[in-house]
């Protein structure tokens, strides 16, 4: 089950609604939490099973390495380690084990030894790379004495299953969470602010990341070979706002139904194709992400203290992380790389450059980041060998022929959505909407919003998020 269907808007959402709210405040996190694994296991089956253990094994573990670091510093330091090996251990499993055996056997071949290792063919968990970064900063948090361990199962049920960000974020830390699992208040304000912004998210998904997905899948279906080069252009911007309009959209209704629900969960998006560097567009792209990253893996490591070599060192093992951790396959390892590459250069040799300008660095990344989610799209390697060449088609010396009115076609069937994704990408619809939230217009655009994503999702065949395979 996905927030943008309709068994979740007019069959799960309300009847949970309506058991939370008459649930006295005390037990509500008793109501949450059956509502969250009645809402995992829809999807998941017997995966709630490996959730449900997570949840176990890891409060175990906080509170043994809790009670050993006063006087066994050395036994809890044994214990964390094998929480980290346990709990990444399960995402190894489901989510490399196929790309390690591929890899394995292509060896095995190219050094001519008659052996071939069958595939698992293992079906990775819902939501598993999302539940497990988010326990494993809690096992870090109680290690480092940044936090004490939960109080009770309930207290760490509800941080860790909680259905609004359970499956894709945002990715939160106990520390942030804890006083509202404790205590929050949930009034019409609240409901209100998060109806609000769910439907904007809906709207974000349904109506602006749904269409551009269809124009990204035409272009696949044609076949990169035989487009022309004004269309793989389109297509490098079609799945841009693809992939920005349906994470960003999620993430919005997350937020909206934490709201719903008391609770602030942390921004996830903020504009972020407005950047003007790699750099800056990492700032501003998975906040939430980002900011595990930096925190469980840059900093201890030494960040950017230890000299330039270190520095890169350590940059270069966060961007590693990072592309493995978005998909078992080498081109998300790619993709991980070039944005290293990027960042080192902004940082050594053109950032300050760039930040002296206004309008080339913002010309900087429109070209840019299309090009990197090329690279984050496509996992044949031929293949995107091949889409490069139609993008530049300098890179090679083939004749290539196609219909160069495919992309008129297109702009035709689209840019009525290509031209509110552009302005929704930039600041200005928020500040309008900010500004006259309260106003009638802004609550008769929302119901049209609504009634217009009610209708996309009755009609689109093509619905699902894309975060959710990562």
């Amino acid at each position: 089950m996905v927030f943008s269907t309709i068994e979740f808007l007019f069959q799960f959402l309300p009847i949970f609604l309506a058991a939370y709210y008459l649930t006295p405040p005390r037990f509500r996190n008793v109501t949450l939490i059956i509502g969250s694994l009645v809402f995992y296991s829809i999807g998941s089956g017997w995966y709630t099973l490996l959730l449900l253990l997570s949840l176990v094994v890891n409060f175990w573990l906080s509170h043994m390495i809790g009670g050993l670091q006063k006087n066994h510093p050395q036994k809890a330091k044994h214990y964390f380690i094998g929480g980290m090996i346990y709990n990444f251990g399960w995402l190894a499993i489901f989510k490399y084990t196929n790309f390690l055996v591929e890899n394995l056997n292509a060896l095995l071949s190219a050094v001519h030894i008659p052996l071939a290792i069958p595939a698992a063919h293992l079906i990775m968990p819902l939501g598993i790379s999302f539940y497990t970064f988010q326990i494993t900063s809690y096992l870090i948090d109680v290690y480092l004495k940044k936090i004490k361990p939960a109080n009770s199962f309930l207290e760490l049920g509800t941080f860790l299953c909680m259905f609004p960000q359970l499956i894709s974020g945002p990715i939160t830390t106990y520390g942030e969470m804890q006083p509202q699992i404790h205590q929050r208040r949930v009034n019409i304000a609240q409901l209100e602010s998060g109806l609000e912004t769910f439907v904007l998210g809906l709207g974000a998904k349904t109506l602006l990341a749904n269409p551009m997905g269809g124009l990204w899948n035409n272009l696949s279906v044609i076949g990169y070979d035989s487009i022309s080069t004004q269309y793989a252009w389109l297509g490098a911007f079609a799945y841009s706002f693809q992939i920005y309009f349906d994470f960003s959209g999620y993430s919005m209704m997350a937020i909206g139904v934490g709201k719903m629900l008391g609770f602030e969960l942390p921004q996830n998006f903020n504009l972020p194709y407005i950047s003007g560097s790699a750099t800056e567009f990492w700032r501003r792209w998975h906040i939430t992400l980002g900011r595990w990253f930096r925190n469980n893996i840059y900093i201890p490591l030494g960040g950017n203290r230890e000299g330039r070599w270190k520095t890169l060192r350590n940059t270069f093992c966060v961007w590693a992380f990072t592309g493995l951790w978005h998909g078992a396959s080498w081109n998300f390892v790619l993709w991980g790389l070039i944005f290293f590459v990027l960042i080192m250069l902004e940082k050594n040799i053109y950032g300050k450059l760039l930040n002296k300008t206004h309008v080339l660095k913002h010309v900087y990344i429109i070209f840019l980041i299309p090009l990197t989610w090329m690279v984050f799209a496509i996992s044949d390697m031929h293949q995107l060998a091949t889409y490069f060449t139609r993008l530049f088609p300098f890179l090679s010396s083939d004749t290539v022929t196609a219909n160069t009115r495919d992309v008129m076609v297109a702009l035709h069937n689209y840019w009525k959505i290509l031209i509110p994704c552009v302005l929704f990408s930039t600041p200005l619809p928020l500040h309008y909407y900010k500004k006259y939230r309260k106003s009638a217009f802004c609550i008769i655009l929302l119901i049209v919003i609504f009634i217009l994503s009610i209708r996309a999702m009755m009609t689109q065949t093509n619905n699902p998020f894309l975060y959710f395979q990562f």
